[in-house]
């Protein structure tokens, strides 16, 4: 098995208005020896908006901002924005996030040049009704008996979250993952403009095309959902993603890793048969949420490989592997040696 060092605790609540119940699932962003946060801060009753703060090197704390760095500005993210990841795909940031407006949770896009003013362009991922959205993949009978398991009710909003793009294109496109339980789904398009109620009706009449990851072991077995921005390796596109089983006590969320091919994503090379890492630690085992390693975020110094989690659902750790030492071991597991 693959040794992972967890780095401890990187941030935790303030007395700020902004900050007082919960610093959690960081974006990130490493610039020389500068790492930044891009964080989901959470005030009290449950409100979100985003905070930063830098890291000099990869765990010491180097300046921290008092004040949230962006703000929810529209109807549709007026009860917080959640969960950032962060991506730059040639001189541009694209910054995902949960916009919730207290009900429905969907995934939302903000870009940037230059980490400082941000252009938000809404939700893109699809608003239907289950009720829409059960019509729609009628002919996916192979997959649908596990996606109706999740209903919220015929007039609920799907919940589309877990937004995350890749660092560059593939084929020419813009692709992110995505992931509306129990399996991640990809998406692959020209422009965000392309992504019309046109595009995701087509997209969900053909969702048994559209799945990138499902669950498989048992540490994953209730859903999974995509974590970390991929990296990209020569052996493929490293992918870190959150796991999550039932447990006596609720759900377990771990952290869990696979490679996929480089030019064809949807090609899985290797899947780790266990979490890379798990709840363990007191802070990840009762915190707002108990048992929760959920990541988002890496930066890499040298061959070291440092994943940034929100632990217990309300303060921000970090954890640290051997890049070269993981690959190896995927690889130990891809499906070609396992056939």
């Amino acid at each position: 098995m693959i040794t992972v060092k967890k780095e401890g605790i990187i941030l935790t609540t303030t007395d700020l208005d902004f900050e007082n119940d919960g610093v959690l699932n960081p974006a990130v962003v490493k610039e020389g020896d500068i790492v930044h946060l891009f964080y989901r801060a959470v005030r009290m009753g449950n409100y979100s908006t985003i905070g930063h703060c830098k890291l000099d090197g990869p765990v010491n704390l180097a300046e921290r901002m008092v004040t949230p760095f962006l703000l929810p500005q529209f109807d549709y993210e007026n009860h917080g924005m959640e969960d950032p990841r962060i991506a730059k795909i040639g001189d541009t940031y694209y910054l995902s996030y949960i916009a919730f407006d207290g009900k429905d949770a969907l995934g939302a896009v903000a870009t940037s040049t230059d980490l400082q003013h941000f252009d938000k362009h809404g939700i893109i991922v699809p608003q239907i009704t289950y009720a829409e959205f059960d019509e729609l993949i009628k002919g996916n009978s192979n997959i649908i008996k596990r996606y109706r398991s999740d209903y919220s009710g015929a007039d609920t909003i799907v919940m589309d979250k877990d937004l995350v793009f890749f660092p560059r294109r593939i084929n020419g496109k813009l692709t992110f993952l995505h992931r509306i339980k129990p399996d991640i789904q990809i998406t692959a398009v020209n422009s965000l403009g392309e992504l019309t109620p046109e595009f995701w009706t087509n997209y969900l009449t053909h969702l048994a095309d559209n799945i990138f990851l499902t669950p498989k072991y048992d540490h994953e077995i209730q859903y999974v959902g995509g974590g970390c921005p991929p990296v990209e390796t020569a052996h493929g596109w490293l992918i870190i993603y959150h796991g999550v089983q039932c447990v006596a006590k609720g759900y377990e969320y771990s952290a869990c890793a696979a490679l996929f091919d480089l030019n064809d994503p949807q090609k899985e090379i290797a899947r780790l048969p266990y979490p890379l890492f798990k709840p363990d630690q007191e802070f990840e085992l009762a915190g707002d949420v108990d048992n929760v390693c959920f990541p988002t975020g890496t930066a890499l110094f040298d061959d070291e490989l440092y994943i940034y989690y929100g632990a217990g659902d309300d303060i921000i750790a970090c954890a640290s592997v051997s890049l070269s030492a993981l690959l190896a071991e995927l690889l130990l597991h891809s499906l070609s040696q396992t056939l």
